[in-house]
């Protein structure tokens, strides 16, 4: 295993920048560790919806934990407001950083994730995990 550790600086994309830190260093296999930061716009995919809710405000990063890949990751997370009401879903693109996002990844060099749609199951692609 190997771990990465990076920050995002404020209006980077928080998805987009996981996606692109990814890529870049060919993480086949992951999960996220640890995350902490803030966000002054947040897009999530709720559960059981087909569509994006958008949320304006200043957020606190209080969890976020998922699977990533070079074939597709898969990442919730929760914020909270200023009263501590939180809320979580799919991480998509639109999370804009307000002041920081640390991200601490950890990769697996002994498999492979790639995401599939599988024949009776949910309807959505995936996690499939291959031994290299």
């Amino acid at each position: 295993m190997k771990a990465y550790t990076f920050r995002l600086k404020p209006g980077q994309d928080l998805f987009g920048s996981i996606e692109t830190f990814v890529a870049d260093n060919t993480i086949e296999a992951g999960c996220i560790l640890s995350s902490v930061g803030s966000l002054t716009h947040a897009t999530l995919r709720l559960a059981n919806r087909s569509f994006y809710n958008e949320y304006e405000d200043h957020f606190e990063i209080v969890s976020m934990t998922g699977t990533i890949s070079t074939n597709g990751s898969h990442i919730h997370v929760a914020i909270s407001d200023g009263d501590g009401v939180t809320i979580g879903g799919h991480l998509v693109s639109g999370c804009k950083i307000y002041t920081t996002a640390e991200i601490v990844i950890a990769e697996f060099d002994d498999v492979i994730y790639k995401r599939e749609l599988l024949e009776n199951d949910s309807g959505y692609e995936e996690l499939v995990v291959y031994k290299k």
